[in-house]
């Protein structure tokens, strides 16, 4: 019996946008496997996880959910009591447990140095908004891609507002206490800390955990092959499973 293979659904995270995915995306397709790199708002915690919800439902069928950074609470939010999603990828994410905020998460361990790289701009909905400085966020955000690549990421990124960096998590029961998880980052990512990482990845019982040396927070762009295994061993373990049912 054939069992169709679920859909890749990637989520970015702050200070960056949907291209970031498009290594990783290539690499799926050349085993054709279906991906969509969603643009996450980054307005709200609560609204861009009900907008990835949205994304779900518009594909009727299995989904691995992949979320890079800030990205991470929003799948954890999203995937709550979601039948569709059957795996979850957290690419340098943060892994929240119940009202726990990327501010939070960010600040439970030392390490992050995202704090004096930000610029900060008032936005018309009330607060601020921060983004990297573009002279800074080859080192702060992308050391090891090459700084023509990195340059064109500064100049693309998205904004991330205070509001949903503050914001914590709603669900009641975060989504990794209910499915699987794998997990990738670097161990030289200045945006989240290290020990934060390898926490999230204990706390959620890693199906799989790659650590990569000298990786950087831009892993999806620098590591693509590392983080297309990752989502290829989550989407087979999920057929797997049918395999056996059937």
């Amino acid at each position: 019996m054939t069992h169709i293979k679920p859909t890749i659904v990637l989520v970015h995270g702050a200070f960056a946008e949907s291209a970031s995915w498009n290594g990783v995306i290539a690499r799926l397709q050349e085993h054709d496997v279906t991906a969509v790199a969603v643009a996450n708002p980054l307005r709200s915690l609560a609204g861009d996880a009900a907008y990835v919800r949205d994304v779900i439902a518009s594909i009727g069928g299995p989904v691995v959910l992949v979320g890079h950074s800030y990205g991470g609470l929003v799948i954890t939010d999203a995937a709550a009591g979601n039948d569709a999603v059957v795996g979850l990828v957290y690419v340098s994410a943060f892994v929240p447990e119940t009202g726990q905020s990327a501010f939070e998460l960010s600040t439970s361990a030392p390490g992050s140095t995202l704090g004096d790289a930000l610029a900060a701009y008032p936005v018309a909905t009330g607060g601020n908004e921060f983004a990297i400085r573009q002279d800074v966020f080859h080192d702060q955000f992308a050391a090891d891609v090459d700084e023509d690549v990195a340059a064109i990421m500064a100049a693309t990124q998205r904004p991330v507002t205070q509001a949903a960096l503050s914001e914590g998590l709603a669900a009641a029961e975060p989504a990794w206490k209910t499915i699987p998880s794998w997990h990738v980052f670097g161990d030289q990512d200045r945006n989240i800390p290290l020990a934060v990482l390898r926490a999230g990845a204990e706390r959620a019982a890693s199906h799989g955990t790659r650590e990569i040396a000298g990786a950087s927070h831009a892993v999806p762009v620098s590591n693509p092959d590392v983080v297309a295994q990752a989502i290829a061993e989550a989407g087979r373990a999920w057929v797997a499973t049918q395999e056996h049912a059937a």
